[in-house]
């Protein structure tokens, strides 16, 4: 089975992947094919470049072929990115061409995005569920 997680409430990244997810994913134990995880809020900064975890989540998702990808605006606002949202101007209206952004102070492989590049993304090696941490 292939799982998808999107990390969205407090604490999720650095204490239920961190603590628990990541150790099993480490160990080869976790039990399913992660294909995926998603960043969203304060969340993101656990991939700030030099944070134990996030460095040890980079190396397992390289070897084991993980997306690794925080939103856009989230990654904005707490400078792990620079540029301009993906998907909406600066005034929160929808745009058809997507604007430039790339990821600052980072671990290796992160990308930086919203809904529609998180899709496109995953396209290749779907999920069969996606779970909401």
């Amino acid at each position: 089975m292939k799982i998808a997680y999107v990390f969205a409430l407090p604490r999720s990244a650095s204490y239920k992947l961190g603590q628990m997810i990541l150790p099993q994913l480490e160990a080869g134990a976790h039990g399913v094919d992660v294909v995926g995880m998603f960043f969203f809020d304060d969340n993101t900064l656990l991939l700030s470049k030099g944070n134990p975890i996030g460095e040890r989540l980079a190396k397992v998702a390289a070897e084991k072929n993980i997306l690794l990808m925080m939103c856009d605006m989230c990654a904005l606002e707490r400078g792990l990115a620079v540029g301009e949202p993906r998907w909406c101007d600066a005034n929160g209206q929808g745009r058809t061409e997507p604007g430039e952004i790339r990821t600052v102070n980072v671990v290796d492989g992160v990308q930086v995005g919203c809904f529609p590049d998180l899709y496109g993304a995953l396209a290749g090696s779907p999920p069969d569920q996606v779970i909401t941490l």
